[in-house]
C-alpha cells in the first residue's frame, strides 16, 4: 500500500503542467509498469499445454499489458487537460484515474483486475469503505489522497502545501475511522449457520481431463470430502467433475452418498443441451441432493475471451487456449439458488467473481457468495492471491460471506468484513470445516452499486468549488 500512494503521488507531480502528449506517455509507461509484472502470471496458462502455446505466452502478456495502458494514458491526458483549463489537479487526476479504471471494467466484456483500492485489501480498516463507494470509490480516494500529498511537496507556496496535506490527512482519517467503527461493532460470528465443507483436491491441469487419471481424480474428490465431521453443504471447486454429471445419473447417486439427509452437494460440471442450432455448452454448478437430484444449476454468464469462447469468431482466426468440444454459451446473469432448508447462495464462477456490483441478483439477495473456481491453470504464481483479493473486496462490497473452492488454491472463507476465517494454500490439498459466516444487511454499495461512485465524486467537485470561491471571495475581501 504505502508504495502505491508513492507511485501515484510520483505520477501526479510528473503530469503537473504537462502537455496532453507528455501526460499520454507518462500515462502509457506507468501502465506498463503496473500491467506487466502485474499479469505476467498469466504465462502460466500458456505451458499447460506448451507444445502448442508456450510460444504466446510473452506476446500474450506483452500485447495485453499495451492494450490495458492506454487507460492510464488517458486518464493523465484527461488530467493534464483538465489542468490546463484551471481545474484542481489531484481532484481532476482521482476522477480521470477513476473514469477510466470503471471503463475498464465495463468496455468490450471488461477487465477489472489489479484495480486501484485493492492495494488496501490487505489493510481491513481502509477496505472498508468499499462497503459505501465500491472499489472505484476506494480507488477514488486512494488516488486522491496520493496526488494531494505529492502535490503539497511542489507546492510553491506555503499555504496551499498545507491545505493539500491537511485535505489528504482529513480523507484518510476519515477512511480509516470509518472501517475502524464498522470493524469495532462487527457481528459475533454465528455457532448457528449452516456447516460447510471447502474441498480443494489440488489436480494439476495437465491431469484434469486426462482419461487415464479420470477415476483416480474422481476417488480423491471422494476420499477428501468422506473425511470424519458433520457438514450441511459440501463445495467442489469449478469442473470438478470431469464429464457432464447431468447426464449421468448414476454418478449422483454414488456422490449423494457422501452428504447427510438433508445436505447438499455444489459442484461445478460442464453441461451441454441439443437444440435448434446445434449443442450449447455451459460452464455450470450443480446443487445436488442426497438422492442424486439436481436442485438447481447456475450457469456461467461472465466468460473468458479465448479462454471459453473466441469473440468475433468470424472476424478473428485464432483458437481458444482451453480444449473442449464448443465454445461456451454464457448464461442469463447473476442468480441466487435455493436449495432444500439452507441459507440462499450468489453463485460467482472464476472469472465472474472480478466483477464490481455484478455478483449478487439484485431481484433476490442472498445469504452468501460461493465462488467456485480452478486458478490450476497459473500455477503457484501471483494470480490465484490477486483473484482472491479481489474476492475479498466483493464480500466487503456486498456484506456477504464468501466461500472459494478452488481446485489448487486458494480455496478459502472469507467473512462478511472481508477477513479470511479459513484458507488452504497453493499446490495443497485438503478440506475446510467451518460454520458460514453470518450476512450482513444490505450496504450502502450494494443497494446503490456505482451510483455511489458518482455521489462521491460530485460531491467532491462540489465541494472543492465551494472552496475555490471562499478562497477568491477572501483574496477580494483582502483587497479592499
Amino acid at each position: 500500500m504505502p508504495l502505491a500512494l508513492i507511485a501515484f503521488a510520483l505520477l501526479a507531480v510528473l503530469v503537473r503542467r504537462a502537455s496532453g502528449f507528455i501526460a499520454f506517455r507518462l500515462g502509457y509507461f506507468f501502465g506498463l509498469g503496473q500491467f506487466v509484472p502485474g499479469l505476467f502470471w498469466i504465462t502460466e496458462s500458456f505451458q499447460v499445454e506448451a507444445d502448442r502455446f508456450g510460444w504466446l505466452a510473452l506476446p500474450a502478456v506483452l500485447g495485453l499489458s499495451a492494450l490495458l495502458s492506454v487507460f492510464p494514458a488517458l486518464a493523465c491526458a484527461l488530467a493534464a487537460r483538465m489542468e490546463r483549463a484551471g481545474l484542481p489537479l489531484a481532484l481532476s487526476m482521482a476522477t480521470s484515474w477513476t473514469a477510466t479504471e470503471w471503463l475498464r471494467g465495463h468496455v468490450l466484456t471488461g477487465f477489472p483486475w489489479n484495480l486501484a483500492a485493492y492495494t488496501l485489501s490487505d489493510w481491513p480498516v481502509a477496505a472498508q469503505a468499499s462497503s459505501v463507494f465500491g472499489s472505484y470509490g476506494l480507488g477514488f480516494l486512494l488516488v486522491l489522497c496520493a496526488a494531494l500529498a505529492g502535490l503539497a511537496f511542489v507546492s510553491a507556496a506555503d499555504g496551499k502545501r498545507i491545505s493539500r496535506l491537511a485535505t489528504a490527512g482529513a480523507i484518510a482519517l476519515s477512511v480509516t475511522a470509518f472501517g475502524a467503527m464498522r470493524l469495532l461493532f462487527a457481528d459475533v460470528p454465528s455457532e448457528r449457520g449452516a456447516q460447510i465443507r471447502v474441498v480443494q483436491p489440488n489436480i494439476a491441469q495437465s491431469a484434469k481431463w486426462d482419461d487415464a487419471t479420470r477415476n483416480s481424480n474422481i476417488l480423491k474428490l471422494i476420499a477428501l470430502s468422506a473425511q470424519p465431521g458433520d457438514f450441511d453443504i459440501l463445495l467442489w471447486p469449478e469442473t470438478a467433475w470431469p464429464g457432464f454429471l447431468a447426464e449421468d445419473a448414476g454418478a449422483r447417486a454414488m456422490l449423494g452418498w457422501l452428504l447427510p439427509e438433508t445436505g447438499v452437494l455444489l459442484t461445478g460440471s460442464p453441461e451441454r443441451e441439443e437444440t435448434g442450432a446445434g449443442t450449447v455448452y455451459r460452464n455450470a454448478v450443480l446443487a445436488i441432493s442426497r438422492d442424486g437430484t439436481i436442485l438447481t444449476r447456475y450457469a456461467k454468464h461472465h466468460l473468458v475471451p479465448f479462454g471459453e469462447y473466441v469473440p468475433w469468431r468470424s472476424l478473428l482466426p485464432l483458437q481458444r487456449l482451453v480444449q473442449s468440444l464448443g465454445d461456451f454459451t454464457p448464461g442469463p446473469g447473476p442468480r441466487t439458488l435455493a436449495f432444500g432448508p439452507h441459507p440462499y447462495a450468489g453463485i460467482a464462477i472464476c472469472y465472474e467473481i472480478i466483477f464490481p456490483g455484478h455478483v449478487v441478483d439484485d431481484a433476490i439477495r442472498p445469504d452468501w457468495i460461493f465462488n467456485a473456481t480452478n486458478d490450476a491453470w497459473f500455477g503457484a504464481s501471483i494470480g490465484p492471491w490477486q483473484h482472491l483479493a479481489s474476492a475479498r473486496m466483493r464480500a466487503i462490497e456486498e456484506g456477504l460471506p464468501l466461500v472459494r473452492a478452488a481446485n489448487t488454491g486458494i480455496s478459502a472463507v472469507v467473512d462478511s468484513y472481508g477477513a479470511t476465517l479459513a484458507m488452504l494454500e497453493i499446490d495443497t490439498s485438503g478440506v475446510i470445516d467451518i460454520r458460514l459466516p453470518r450476512p450482513l444487511p444490505a450496504t450502502i454499495y450494494a443497494r446503490f452499486g456505482d451510483w455511489a461512485l458518482l455521489f462521491l465524486m460530485l460531491t467532491s467537485w462540489a465541494i472543492s468549488g465551494y472552496w475555490a470561491r471562499q478562497q477568491q471571495a477572501n483574496l477580494k475581501g483582502a483587497s479592499k
